[in-house]
Protein backbone atom coordinates (compact mmCIF):
# COMPACT_ATOMS: atom_id res chain seq x y z
CA UNK A 1 0.00 0.00 0.00
CA UNK A 2 1.04 3.60 -0.52
CA UNK A 3 2.01 5.66 2.49
CA UNK A 4 -1.05 7.18 4.13
CA UNK A 5 -1.16 10.76 5.44
CA UNK A 6 -3.73 10.98 8.21
CA UNK A 7 -2.88 14.57 9.03
CA UNK A 8 -0.27 17.07 7.95
CA UNK A 9 2.31 18.24 10.45
CA UNK A 10 3.73 21.63 9.44
CA UNK A 11 4.69 23.42 12.67
CA UNK A 12 6.14 26.46 10.88
CA UNK A 13 2.83 27.09 9.09
CA UNK A 14 -0.31 28.55 10.70
CA UNK A 15 -2.95 25.83 10.90
CA UNK A 16 -6.41 27.43 10.93
CA UNK A 17 -8.68 24.42 10.40
CA UNK A 18 -8.56 20.66 10.38
CA UNK A 19 -11.76 19.31 8.85
CA UNK A 20 -12.99 15.83 8.04
CA UNK A 21 -10.47 15.52 5.20
CA UNK A 22 -8.65 18.83 4.68
CA UNK A 23 -6.07 20.72 6.72
CA UNK A 24 -6.02 24.45 5.99
CA UNK A 25 -3.06 26.75 6.62
CA UNK A 26 -3.06 30.55 6.49
CA UNK A 27 -0.10 31.82 4.48
CA UNK A 28 -1.10 35.48 4.68
CA UNK A 29 -2.32 36.49 1.25
CA UNK A 30 -3.45 32.95 0.41
CA UNK A 31 -4.53 29.71 2.04
CA UNK A 32 -2.87 26.32 1.62
CA UNK A 33 -5.40 23.46 1.44
CA UNK A 34 -3.90 20.05 2.18
CA UNK A 35 -6.06 17.03 1.35
CA UNK A 36 -5.28 14.17 3.71
CA UNK A 37 -6.12 10.49 3.27
CA UNK A 38 -8.74 10.65 6.03
CA UNK A 39 -12.15 9.29 5.19
CA UNK A 40 -15.45 9.83 6.95
CA UNK A 41 -18.71 7.93 6.76
CA UNK A 42 -21.96 8.89 8.44
CA UNK A 43 -20.09 12.01 9.62
CA UNK A 44 -17.57 9.92 11.60
CA UNK A 45 -13.88 10.03 10.64
CA UNK A 46 -12.43 6.53 10.35
CA UNK A 47 -9.25 5.64 12.24
CA UNK A 48 -7.60 4.36 9.05
CA UNK A 49 -6.89 6.42 5.96
CA UNK A 50 -7.29 5.46 2.31
CA UNK A 51 -4.02 5.27 0.33
CA UNK A 52 -3.72 7.95 -2.42
CA UNK A 53 -7.11 9.44 -1.55
CA UNK A 54 -5.77 12.96 -0.97
CA UNK A 55 -3.86 12.93 -4.24
CA UNK A 56 -6.90 11.65 -6.12
CA UNK A 57 -9.18 14.35 -4.70
CA UNK A 58 -6.66 17.11 -5.41
CA UNK A 59 -6.10 16.00 -9.02
CA UNK A 60 -9.81 15.59 -9.76
CA UNK A 61 -10.66 18.98 -8.25
CA UNK A 62 -7.92 20.69 -10.24
CA UNK A 63 -9.19 19.01 -13.41
CA UNK A 64 -12.78 20.20 -12.96
CA UNK A 65 -11.91 23.69 -11.74
CA UNK A 66 -9.83 24.21 -14.87
CA UNK A 67 -12.53 22.76 -17.11
CA UNK A 68 -15.21 25.13 -15.82
CA UNK A 69 -13.30 28.43 -15.73
CA UNK A 70 -15.46 29.91 -18.48
CA UNK A 71 -18.55 29.38 -16.28
CA UNK A 72 -17.26 30.62 -12.95
CA UNK A 73 -13.89 31.66 -11.49
CA UNK A 74 -12.47 29.44 -8.76
CA UNK A 75 -10.15 29.81 -5.81
CA UNK A 76 -7.07 28.01 -7.18
CA UNK A 77 -3.87 30.03 -7.43
CA UNK A 78 -1.62 27.03 -8.12
CA UNK A 79 -1.32 23.28 -7.65
CA UNK A 80 2.34 23.29 -8.79
CA UNK A 81 4.32 22.64 -5.63
CA UNK A 82 7.46 24.28 -7.06
CA UNK A 83 5.56 27.57 -7.30
CA UNK A 84 4.41 27.50 -3.66
CA UNK A 85 5.89 29.92 -1.09
CA UNK A 86 9.30 28.98 0.28
CA UNK A 87 8.03 28.25 3.81
CA UNK A 88 5.86 25.45 2.39
CA UNK A 89 8.65 23.68 0.52
CA UNK A 90 10.21 22.26 3.69
CA UNK A 91 7.20 19.95 3.85
CA UNK A 92 7.39 18.63 0.29
CA UNK A 93 7.37 14.98 1.40
CA UNK A 94 4.00 15.45 3.09
CA UNK A 95 2.32 17.96 0.83
CA UNK A 96 3.37 17.52 -2.80
CA UNK A 97 0.52 16.29 -4.99
CA UNK A 98 -2.12 16.73 -2.29
CA UNK A 99 -2.17 20.48 -1.75
CA UNK A 100 -3.33 23.62 -3.51
CA UNK A 101 -2.62 27.29 -2.99
CA UNK A 102 -5.93 29.17 -3.05
CA UNK A 103 -7.41 32.62 -2.74
CA UNK A 104 -9.17 33.52 0.47
CA UNK A 105 -12.94 33.77 0.26
CA UNK A 106 -15.91 34.16 2.56
CA UNK A 107 -17.86 30.90 2.15
CA UNK A 108 -21.59 31.10 1.59
CA UNK A 109 -23.62 29.61 4.46
CA UNK A 110 -25.17 26.91 2.26
CA UNK A 111 -23.95 23.85 0.42
CA UNK A 112 -25.19 23.62 -3.15
CA UNK A 113 -26.40 20.11 -3.95
CA UNK A 114 -27.54 19.01 -7.40
CA UNK A 115 -29.31 15.69 -7.88
CA UNK A 116 -29.69 14.13 -11.29
CA UNK A 117 -30.84 10.72 -10.07
CA UNK A 118 -33.03 9.42 -7.24
CA UNK A 119 -30.47 8.07 -4.80
CA UNK A 120 -29.14 8.22 -1.25
CA UNK A 121 -31.08 10.43 1.13
CA UNK A 122 -33.07 11.68 -1.87
CA UNK A 123 -34.48 8.20 -2.42
CA UNK A 124 -35.45 7.90 1.25
CA UNK A 125 -37.10 11.33 1.09
CA UNK A 126 -38.98 10.41 -2.09
CA UNK A 127 -40.22 7.14 -0.61
CA UNK A 128 -41.56 8.95 2.42
CA UNK A 129 -42.99 12.09 0.81
CA UNK A 130 -43.07 11.75 -2.98
CA UNK A 131 -40.65 14.68 -3.06
CA UNK A 132 -36.97 15.42 -2.56
CA UNK A 133 -36.31 18.37 -0.26
CA UNK A 134 -39.84 19.60 -0.91
CA UNK A 135 -39.57 19.36 -4.69
CA UNK A 136 -42.48 17.24 -5.94
CA UNK A 137 -41.48 14.48 -8.35
CA UNK A 138 -43.49 12.17 -10.62
CA UNK A 139 -45.08 9.13 -9.03
CA UNK A 140 -43.65 5.67 -9.58
CA UNK A 141 -39.95 6.51 -9.69
CA UNK A 142 -37.57 3.68 -8.83
CA UNK A 143 -34.40 3.91 -6.81
CA UNK A 144 -31.56 5.25 -9.00
CA UNK A 145 -33.90 6.49 -11.75
CA UNK A 146 -32.64 9.47 -13.73
CA UNK A 147 -34.65 12.65 -13.24
CA UNK A 148 -36.01 14.44 -16.30
CA UNK A 149 -34.12 17.55 -15.14
CA UNK A 150 -31.55 17.91 -12.34
CA UNK A 151 -32.85 19.51 -9.14
CA UNK A 152 -31.14 21.93 -6.76
CA UNK A 153 -31.45 20.92 -3.10
CA UNK A 154 -29.35 23.18 -0.84
CA UNK A 155 -28.38 22.34 2.72
CA UNK A 156 -26.91 24.10 5.70
CA UNK A 157 -23.32 23.36 6.70
CA UNK A 158 -22.87 21.15 9.72
CA UNK A 159 -20.06 21.15 12.23
CA UNK A 160 -17.92 17.99 12.44
CA UNK A 161 -19.98 15.21 13.98
CA UNK A 162 -23.28 16.81 13.04
CA UNK A 163 -25.46 16.25 9.98
CA UNK A 164 -26.12 18.76 7.21
CA UNK A 165 -29.75 19.85 7.14
CA UNK A 166 -31.63 20.00 3.86
CA UNK A 167 -33.39 23.34 3.39
CA UNK A 168 -35.91 24.69 0.89
CA UNK A 169 -34.66 27.16 -1.71
CA UNK A 170 -36.58 29.93 0.08
CA UNK A 171 -34.32 29.42 3.11
CA UNK A 172 -31.23 29.65 0.89
CA UNK A 173 -32.58 33.00 -0.34
CA UNK A 174 -32.94 34.16 3.27
CA UNK A 175 -29.38 33.10 4.07
CA UNK A 176 -27.63 34.35 0.92
CA UNK A 177 -29.92 36.97 -0.58
CA UNK A 178 -32.06 36.57 -3.66
CA UNK A 179 -29.44 37.44 -6.27
CA UNK A 180 -26.69 35.16 -4.94
CA UNK A 181 -29.06 32.27 -4.18
CA UNK A 182 -30.41 32.33 -7.73
CA UNK A 183 -26.92 32.65 -9.18
CA UNK A 184 -25.48 29.66 -7.29
CA UNK A 185 -28.54 27.56 -8.10
CA UNK A 186 -28.19 28.25 -11.82
CA UNK A 187 -24.40 27.81 -11.73
CA UNK A 188 -24.62 24.55 -9.79
CA UNK A 189 -27.04 23.03 -12.28
CA UNK A 190 -25.00 24.26 -15.25
CA UNK A 191 -21.73 22.87 -13.87
CA UNK A 192 -23.42 19.58 -13.05
CA UNK A 193 -24.92 19.20 -16.53
CA UNK A 194 -21.62 19.89 -18.23
CA UNK A 195 -19.75 17.50 -15.94
CA UNK A 196 -22.45 14.83 -16.32
CA UNK A 197 -22.21 14.98 -20.11
CA UNK A 198 -18.40 14.82 -20.03
CA UNK A 199 -18.39 11.89 -17.60
CA UNK A 200 -20.96 10.06 -19.71
CA UNK A 201 -18.40 9.95 -22.51
CA UNK A 202 -15.93 8.37 -20.08
CA UNK A 203 -18.32 5.65 -19.00
CA UNK A 204 -19.31 7.29 -15.73
CA UNK A 205 -22.63 8.53 -14.37
CA UNK A 206 -22.51 11.44 -11.93
CA UNK A 207 -25.67 10.85 -9.94
CA UNK A 208 -25.40 13.88 -7.68
CA UNK A 209 -22.82 16.32 -6.36
CA UNK A 210 -22.19 19.06 -3.84
CA UNK A 211 -20.60 22.46 -4.49
CA UNK A 212 -19.43 25.30 -2.31
CA UNK A 213 -19.13 28.93 -3.34
CA UNK A 214 -17.73 31.99 -1.63
CA UNK A 215 -17.18 35.70 -2.07
CA UNK A 216 -13.70 37.00 -2.90
CA UNK A 217 -13.34 40.78 -3.27
CA UNK A 218 -17.12 40.91 -3.55
CA UNK A 219 -17.23 38.45 -6.45
CA UNK A 220 -18.66 34.95 -6.43
CA UNK A 221 -16.10 32.15 -6.86
CA UNK A 222 -16.21 28.33 -6.68
CA UNK A 223 -14.28 27.01 -3.67
CA UNK A 224 -13.47 23.84 -1.69
CA UNK A 225 -13.51 20.77 -3.97
CA UNK A 226 -14.91 20.03 -7.40
CA UNK A 227 -16.87 16.92 -8.39
CA UNK A 228 -14.75 14.46 -6.44
CA UNK A 229 -15.74 11.01 -5.19
CA UNK A 230 -16.12 12.61 -1.74
CA UNK A 231 -18.59 15.24 -2.93
CA UNK A 232 -20.33 13.25 -5.68
CA UNK A 233 -21.83 9.87 -6.47
CA UNK A 234 -20.09 8.18 -9.43
CA UNK A 235 -21.58 5.06 -11.03
CA UNK A 236 -20.17 2.88 -13.84
CA UNK A 237 -22.40 3.48 -16.84
CA UNK A 238 -22.12 -0.08 -18.17
CA UNK A 239 -23.50 -1.50 -14.90
CA UNK A 240 -26.34 0.99 -14.44
CA UNK A 241 -29.61 -0.75 -13.60
CA UNK A 242 -32.41 1.38 -12.10
CA UNK A 243 -34.48 -0.23 -9.39
CA UNK A 244 -31.88 -0.52 -6.66
CA UNK A 245 -28.55 0.83 -5.41
CA UNK A 246 -25.68 1.04 -7.91
CA UNK A 247 -22.02 0.01 -7.72
CA UNK A 248 -19.98 3.17 -7.28
CA UNK A 249 -16.55 4.79 -7.51
CA UNK A 250 -16.85 6.69 -4.27
CA UNK A 251 -17.06 6.02 -0.55
CA UNK A 252 -20.46 4.36 -0.93
CA UNK A 253 -18.48 1.11 -1.00
CA UNK A 254 -17.22 1.89 2.50
CA UNK A 255 -20.69 2.94 3.68
CA UNK A 256 -22.15 -0.32 2.36
CA UNK A 257 -19.57 -2.29 4.34
CA UNK A 258 -20.25 -0.31 7.50
CA UNK A 259 -23.98 -0.93 7.10
CA UNK A 260 -23.30 -4.67 7.58
CA UNK A 261 -21.78 -4.06 11.02
CA UNK A 262 -23.43 -3.72 14.41
CA UNK A 263 -22.25 -0.12 14.78
CA UNK A 264 -24.30 2.86 15.90
CA UNK A 265 -22.74 5.28 13.37
CA UNK A 266 -21.18 7.36 16.14
CA UNK A 267 -17.56 7.65 17.26
CA UNK A 268 -15.48 5.66 17.85
CA UNK A 269 -15.54 4.06 14.40
CA UNK A 270 -15.00 0.34 13.86
CA UNK A 271 -11.60 -0.82 12.56
CA UNK A 272 -11.51 -1.33 8.79
CA UNK A 273 -10.09 -4.57 7.33
CA UNK A 274 -7.14 -4.11 4.96
CA UNK A 275 -9.26 -5.50 2.11
CA UNK A 276 -11.93 -2.79 2.58
CA UNK A 277 -9.26 -0.07 2.77
CA UNK A 278 -7.54 -1.21 -0.42
CA UNK A 279 -10.76 -1.78 -2.37
CA UNK A 280 -11.91 1.72 -1.40
CA UNK A 281 -8.56 3.10 -2.59
CA UNK A 282 -9.03 1.29 -5.90
CA UNK A 283 -12.43 2.95 -6.35
CA UNK A 284 -10.89 6.41 -5.93
CA UNK A 285 -7.98 5.68 -8.26
CA UNK A 286 -10.32 4.29 -10.91
CA UNK A 287 -12.49 7.41 -10.77
CA UNK A 288 -9.40 9.57 -11.35
CA UNK A 289 -8.24 7.43 -14.26
CA UNK A 290 -11.62 7.30 -15.98
CA UNK A 291 -12.13 11.06 -15.74
CA UNK A 292 -8.60 12.33 -16.44
CA UNK A 293 -6.46 9.48 -17.77
CA UNK A 294 -4.11 9.91 -14.79
CA UNK A 295 -2.93 6.74 -13.04
CA UNK A 296 -1.46 6.77 -9.54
Amino acid sequence: MSQVLMQSNCPDLKLVNRGKVRDIYDLGEHLLIVTSDRISAFDVIMDQGIPDKGRVLTAISAFWFERMTDLVPNHIVSTDFDSFPEQVKAYRDQLEGRSMLVRKAEPLPVECIVRGYVSGSGWKDYQATGAICGIRLPEGLQQSDRLAEPIFTPSTKAEIGEHDENIPFSRAVELCGDQIANRVRDLSIEIYKRARDYADGKGLIIADTKFEFGLCDGKLIWIDEALTPDSSRFWPKDQYRPGGPQPSFDKQFLRDYLETLDWGKVAPPPPLPDEIVEKTAEKYREALFRLTGIRL
